[in-house]
């Protein structure tokens, strides 16, 4: 039997016990927490065959009681003795995406970044459109590019708006927006709704996700019906997924909603999350937005997407949209730091505004945790890779 250490400080201690799917040389991938610096195989550990699956599907849809029971026993078993075969160094294993993604939408949550877009994008227009501050604009993303941290992102291909017209061909501003997605573990039947007050009893966790941008196909293509291309070649996200139940002491109020938003999206518990991200472009820290100041809940996000009776299924992701915060160092993607590419920024001793070939980025993020310390996500790593299969 071996008592797992936990290092003084980690991000992973057992107020955190975030899940994810991981696998050794010459094994099958199954699910795993993380405890400090390992990995505690839980089939092995608790002798549960839905464990030993290669995604937490199975078990993000027995619901919440049994969420709570598993957490409660791995803390148990973690604090003590876990046998010696389930445990492995994190440097030694491989991870994968966590879950079946079966549905993916993207939020638009943030004030501070849909002013700063409007602006750029719009400066002659008011920056918020008139619905904004009524629901929770989103747009629906392609579940089949959601990607696991350190997938590497190929250079999307599409149509720009040149001053000849439009050509195409890769995109010439790429873009990251970092976001935080929360995962449906319990889903609801076709025709029904999920209240505000029932976040909790259908909300797993989150993950960090990375919803890489083509702006230049974006600002041709998303009027009238929004984006398509310019977003639907990849999202990363992140290898763990930290619990709902691991974020109680991060939760905070919201800001005031003004005007008043309709019932069906009135909150009668605090469902803001005082999370701090941290944005790195090959390895330079360039911003580091806060959560906190989101406009929208995740529990207002939840709500409006089922209000008109669509189903939520297990493996469902719905992310925050860019997070960005007032200060042009709590923006969240490039397109707001370098204000449109009209003020670059500086990176390893170069000028620069978009992505380019070869360039990595990483996002990351911490919560309080309920010991007092702070838990962790892990991070959201890609790196871009030229465009395949350009048109001759």
């Amino acid at each position: 039997m071996t008592t797992i250490t936990i290092p003084g400080g980690s991000l992973f201690g057992l107020d955190n016990l975030p899940y994810g799917v991981f696998a050794t040389p010459g094994t099958d991938p199954r699910v795993g927490v993380r405890v400090g610096d390992s990995v505690v195989d839980l089939a092995a550990t608790l002798g549960d065959a839905v464990f030993a699956r290669p995604s937490l599907g199975d078990f993000m849809a027995q619901g919440r009681a049994r969420w709570d029971e598993v957490r409660r026993r791995v803390a148990e078993l973690a604090a003590a003795d876990v046998p010696d075969a389930a445990v492995h160094p994190v440097s030694s294993v491989t991870m994968h995406r966590p879950f079946d993604v079966a549905d993916y939408v993207d939020f638009y949550a943030s004030e501070h970044h849909a002013t700063n877009l409007g602006r750029i994008l719009r400066p002659n227009s008011e920056p918020l459109l008139p619905n904004w501050k009524h629901l929770p604009v989103g747009y629906h993303g392609r579940s089949s590019t959601v990607v696991v941290t350190g997938t590497e992102i190929a250079r999307p291909c599409g149509q720009r708006k040149t001053d000849d017209g439009p050509v195409f061909g890769p995109s010439q501003r790429l873009d990251i927006e970092a976001e935080l997605g929360f995962v449906v573990g319990t889903g609801s039947p076709l025709g029904s709704r999920v209240t505000t007050a029932e976040l909790a009893e259908h909300v797993f966790g989150a993950v960090l996700v990375n919803d890489w941008s083509a702006r230049d196909i974006q600002a041709w293509e998303y009027q009238p019906l929004g984006p398509h291309l310019g977003k639907s070649f990849a999202t990363s996200i992140s290898a763990w997924v930290v619990p709902l139940q691991a974020l109680e002491a991060a939760r905070v109020p919201g800001p005031v909603q003004e005007p008043e938003v309709l019932p069906y999206l009135q909150e009668e518990q605090d469902w803001g999350l005082d999370i701090d991200l941290a944005v790195s472009w090959n390895g330079e820290v360039v911003s580091r937005p806060v959560y906190r100041d989101m406009y929208w809940s995740p529990a207002q996000m939840l709500a409006h997407l089922t209000a008109g009776g669509a189903a939520a299924s297990t493996g469902d992701l719905y992310a925050s949209g860019t997070i960005s915060g007032p200060g042009k160092h709590e923006r969240g993607a490039f397109i707001e730091i370098t204000w449109g590419g009209q003020e670059p920024v500086e990176v390893g001793g170069r000028t620069r505004t978009f992505l380019e070939d070869g360039d990595e980025v990483t996002i990351s993020a911490t919560a309080p945790g309920t010991g007092g310390g702070r838990i962790g996500f892990g991070d959201v790593t890609g790196r871009i890779l030229p465009a395949k299969d350009l048109p001759e």
